[in-house]
């Protein structure tokens, strides 16, 4: 029986990218499984811990067979008459045959007849050995790099001065160790043996590896690194949680914080921390300026007010050297943060020098796209949009014109020049501090957010408008000049583009500045059309703003597909109802069919939806004198009954209850299709049938195609 041990495998290399380094890691580990557990040299159920560090990618798998059980194998060749000769020999094709398979070993004596019904075909039947691990892990570690999700692969040239490979960082060391034994595999020019190296400054710089399950163990006493990404980062954030605490302050709830600390845990191999400061005096300046200062370029921790969240003058540092006396590690990188933040300062008061509305007119020197203009251009079309929004939701017009007029206006500033990241953040800033209006500095700060998460009010109404406009004016102009998004790929942000319209829709509704069931004050297809007309004398597509509403729709059952039923979310979008309806609507069906009657009615309306759109003649209103059937009569009575306290439900914006009185119709509906042909051969009866039809169907699908429903 083969043996079972653990497998370890190291790739030692240059630094790696630090924000891959993660997802690096995971596919080199789960690459390197996945191909074992194919070639059957693994259990599904065994472990595999995947390590990455800067300058290593590695994987332990716990129970690894040295050689993979026999199989049995039944390999269909091919008929007997084109393998076999009158006398029984193999012919050239069958030779050829066997070769290909690996079974040139066989004679035609040990290959087996059967038919399939029609003929006769040869098979080669036996056991064959399993895979040896030696070669399945050298497939294994070939696929697992050839397949490493590398953002960017590089070039180098080997020792032999010669061969050039391909790979995301040179590598120089290669480790494979099956308990203690190496296999010596291949790979990058590098020939596995049982040695690692540890961290640059503080670990042995050679170490040998006696057995596959000691790796992360030695590596820490002896090299100083801790191999696992998940056991660094945890235990960085222990140790900055404890510095913040010993400190009275917080590392915020800020989301950056979680990918700063996944980039940190990338950068280090030994993580210490330490904590620094820097002069209180440049809390003078916008807290987010320095904020991104430190985290983007120093990679620092800045800490809070626990209370308050205000931005406090220490900071803190993620090192990779544990040394007694930290102090000069702390006061280097507090050297080393102190011109940033002089030049943060230094930006700020530079740009306030000038009133944020005279930087408008620098706007025509940047480009916003070659085919629609400059950035000046773009922002006298979101100031048409936004006038537009502010006249239908009765909106103070000449703010709404004044927020989408300064929206950009930050971009031809200093601070943003070198952060964009600040984008709206400054303007916001710079505009408080101008003396606008504050629900034009809200509108600027709040402009660049992925969607709206509150109920609009007064105080936000300004805000809401230019977020509706400044994305409509995107998805128009993109879409309108073919640059769509394709598969992951949309570099213009059309998908959060449109998400953030139906965001902005909704709060527009909870804030009550759009009713339900009413979208005439502001309805989306109209807002596109308006927005095509203001890119004159711009070229777009035609056909962008109908392009652009199914987009947003498309968005919608993707949206909402995930927390809702698909039949229900298809049913309700197929109407293409007001963009501020949509989730209600939702609400309504799903409480539908949860009701006894609902599936027979979805049925119905399915059948009626299917025997109109057959009808050649276009239905007239219904006459009851020409009713032959009893079963007509009910229905039709039914329909009068139903339908006004439907509507009434209906114009109340009650989608539910309008949805349960149809339940009212059922046996009237399963009645009619039970006793009555619709298709008469008299030309009058049947016409009238179907106008009772028609009548039905347009009751029932008011709130959402109901045929959608039916199984």
């Amino acid at each position: 029986m083969s043996q079972v041990r653990p497998l370890l495998i190291e790739l030692l290399t240059e630094e790696l990218p630090p924000k891959a380094l993660q997802k690096l890691g995971r596919s080199f580990a789960q690459s390197i499984r996945d191909t074992l557990e194919k070639k059957r040299l693994v259990s599904a159920e065994c472990t595999a811990i995947d390590y990455a560090t800067p300058r290593r990618l590695a994987v332990l798998i716990d129970a690894v067979l040295e050689q993979a059980p026999e199989e049995q194998y039944s390999e269909k060749l091919m008929p007997a008459k084109v393998g076999m000769t009158e006398s029984g020999e193999a012919t050239p094709a069958l030779l050829k045959k066997l070769a290909s398979k690996g079974l040139q070993h066989l004679a035609p004596a040990d290959l087996v007849r059967e038919s399939d019904g029609k003929q006769d075909y040869l098979y080669a039947n036996g056991v064959a050995p399993g895979a040896k691990l030696v070669d399945g892990l050298q497939e294994a570690l070939d696929y697992a790099i050839d397949n490493l999700p590398i953002p960017k692969v590089m070039r180098y040239q080997l020792a032999d001065g010669v061969t050039t490979v391909k790979f995301v960082r040179p590598a120089h060391g290669l480790a494979a160790l099956w308990g203690s034994d190496v296999i010596p595999v291949q790979a990058l020019g590098l020939t596995a043996g049982n040695t690692t190296s540890g961290h640059r400054f503080m670990g042995d710089q050679t170490i040998e590896l006696n057995d596959a399950s000691s790796y992360e163990s030695v590596l820490l006493n002896k090299g100083m690194v801790v191999a696992s990404f998940q056991a660094r980062r945890k235990n960085i954030l222990e140790q900055l949680q404890e510095h913040a605490s010993r400190l009275g302050a917080t590392l915020g709830d800020d989301p950056e914080v979680e990918s700063l600390l996944d980039e940190v845990t990338a950068l280090v191999e030994h993580p210490t921390v330490y904590a620094g400061q820097f002069d209180p005096g440049f809390l003078d300046v916008p807290p987010e300026c320095l904020i991104l200062t430190m985290r983007l370029n120093q990679k620092y921790f800045p800490l809070f007010e626990p209370d308050t969240g205000k931005l406090t003058h220490r900071f803190l540092i993620v090192s990779n050297m544990r040394v007694e006396d930290p102090s000069n590690i702390i006061e280097g990188n507090e050297r080393v943060v102190r011109p940033r933040l002089a030049d943060a300062r230094f930006f700020y008061e530079m740009d306030r020098k000038q009133a944020l509305a005279e930087r408008v007119d620098a706007l025509s020197d940047s480009v916003y796209h070659n085919k629609l203009g400059s950035q000046q251009q773009r922002t006298e079309r979101v100031r048409a949009i936004a006038r537009y929004l502010a006249d239908r939701l009765k909106a103070d017009a000449n703010l709404a014109d004044r927020a989408a007029q300064l929206a950009k206006a930050d971009l031809v500033t200093n601070m943003v020049a070198e952060f964009p990241e600040l984008q709206g953040v400054m303007g916001a800033y710079y505009a408080q501090a101008d003396g606008e209006d504050p629900r034009v500095v809200d509108a600027l700060r709040n402009q660049y957010r992925i969607r709206l998460e509150q109920a609009v009010n007064d105080d936000t109404l300004i805000s809401a408008i230019l977020f509706i406009a400044e994305r409509t004016e995107t998805l128009i102009g993109i879409w309108g000049i073919g640059l769509l998004p394709t598969g992951e790929r949309d570099p213009y942000g059309l998908r959060r583009a449109a998400l953030g319209i139906i965001s902005a829709f909704e709060q527009l509704s909870a804030g009550g500045y759009l009713s339900v069931p009413d979208d005439s004050r502001l309805a989306i297809d109209e807002l596109l059309e308006f927005a095509a007309t203001t890119f004159t004398p711009f070229d777009i597509a035609a056909d962008a703003p109908e392009a652009v509403r199914q987009f947003i729709y498309e968005r919608c059952r993707n949206q909402f597909g995930t927390d809702h039923d698909k039949h229900v979310v298809d049913a309700v979008l197929a109407l293409f109802p007001p963009l501020h309806e949509v989730r209600v609507r939702i609400n309504a069906c799903e409480s539908f069919i949860r009701m006894p009657e609902a599936d027979s009615l979805a049925a119905a309306n399915k059948r009626i939806g299917n025997i109109l759109k057959k009808s050649t003649a276009t239905p007239v209103s219904v006459d009851a004198s020409k009713f032959t059937e009893e079963a007509e009569r009910a229905l039709a009575d039914a329909i009068d009954q139903i339908r006004p306290a439907a509507q009434a439900q209906f114009d109340k914006g009650d989608f539910t209850a309008s949805l349960a009185t149809l339940a009212d119709a059922r046996t009237a509906v399963d009645a009619f299709f039970n006793d009555v042909m619709v298709m008469a051969d008299d030309p009058v009866i049947r016409a009238n049938r179907l106008a009772l039809l028609n009548a039905l169907h347009a009751t029932m699908n008011r709130v959402a195609d109901l045929s959608r429903l039916a199984s």
